[in-house]
């Protein structure tokens, strides 16, 4: 590359784009990529700071910052997820769906240790709106060799996609809400209020809510009066700590259940259960779903939309983030739970 004073660089054509900083109140291209220099662009080139431009000469074995972003972007790019024409050199990813964001992490950091270029995203499992911004990439010089966003390409080509959006399923959802309590009607229902309105707000219908008493076999029996139905998600709050009336873990093993993880190490959701009724998920919910803004519940709900079936494993892995902070004003998922 030639440097060449702003005062002598009329009828340059710019190679990349110049940014504008206005603190407090802008950031972004002051000057775009194949800008023709004009004499009164000079004052304005010197107010951002550019003293010099450079006439790009590069070899045929390097790419661009912009044509390297239109490789890299589509490279690591999976379904559900679409990108932007550059701008300063960096292309936007976004969801086409609302979603679950997916991150194959060993993948990504091993493009990130290439050297010269970044893949910059959200934390895998993240939920994702359409049209939200999950990743962004560039490469840090202005050129880089080929050779290099070949082997990220290759790299990205190595089993499951680098990035992806699983969609939400709009499942049939039935609920089990458990409690002597509610059910004779000495405290009020609550479940639309506290998990219900979560469901809708997934694209879910809550097609049927059965109360009933601490009763292991009627426990059972709104389980599997709710699969006859055809319901593709079962729900039961309460009746999971320790006190001898809490009897919904019961319940749920004599519906025919298969319990996968009963505890998870995850606060607020300590007592939580996940099971399977064939091929039925089933999430027991503990006490804390009509209390905390984000529990458990919120974890492992848009993983079970997006189609995943949560293994014991996994649902350990949850402990690292797995704390709520409690803050005084919720703003998850923009917050480290579950992250």
């Amino acid at each position: 590359m030639k440097k060449v004073k702003v005062e002598n660089a009329i009828g340059m054509i710019l190679a990349h784009d110049l940014t504008r900083i206005i603190p407090g109140k802008f950031k972004g291209p002051g000057f775009r990529k194949g800008h023709v220099v004009r004499r009164e662009d000079i004052p304005e080139l010197l107010k951002i700071g550019k003293r010099h431009l450079y006439v790009l000469d590069y070899p045929s074995n390097h790419l661009h910052e912009d044509d390297a972003a239109l490789r890299i972007a589509p490279a690591i790019s999976g379904p559900g997820l679409q990108w932007s024409d550059p701008v300063e050199g960096k292309s936007n990813i976004t969801s086409t769906a609302d979603g679950l964001f997916k991150v194959n992490v060993p993948c990504l950091n091993r493009i990130n240790s290439l050297g010269n270029l970044i893949v910059s995203t959200l934390k895998n499992n993240f939920p994702v709106k359409k049209d939200q911004i999950v990743a962004a990439t560039r490469i840090v010089p202005l050129t880089i060799v080929k050779s290099k966003i070949e082997r990220l390409e290759k790299l990205a080509l190595d089993g499951q996609p680098v990035l992806r959006v699983l969609p939400y399923r709009k499942l049939r959802v039935g609920a089990v809400v458990t409690g002597s309590e509610v059910y004779q009607g000495l405290v009020p229902n609550e479940f639309d209020k506290y998990v219900g309105r979560k469901i809708l707000n997934y694209g879910s219908e809550v097609i049927k809510t059965i109360l009933v008493p601490d009763d292991a076999r009627k426990i059972a029996a709104a389980i599997r009066q709710l699969q006859d139905m055809g319901c593709e998600l079962i729900l039961a709050t309460g009746g999971l700590s320790v006190d001898p009336d809490d009897v919904t873990p019961q319940g749920i093993k004599k519906s025919g259940a298969e319990t996968i993880v009963y505890g998870s190490p995850i606060l607020p959701g300590a007592m939580f259960l996940y099971a399977r009724l064939d091929n039925i998920p089933i999430l027991g919910l503990p006490a804390c779903v009509y209390y905390h803004p984000a529990t458990v519940f919120d974890l492992v709900l848009p993983r079970v939309l997006a189609g995943e079936s949560l293994t014991k494993k996994e649902i350990a892995a949850m402990g690292h983030g797995g704390l709520c902070l409690n803050c005084q004003r919720c703003r998850f998922p923009v917050c480290p739970f579950g992250k």
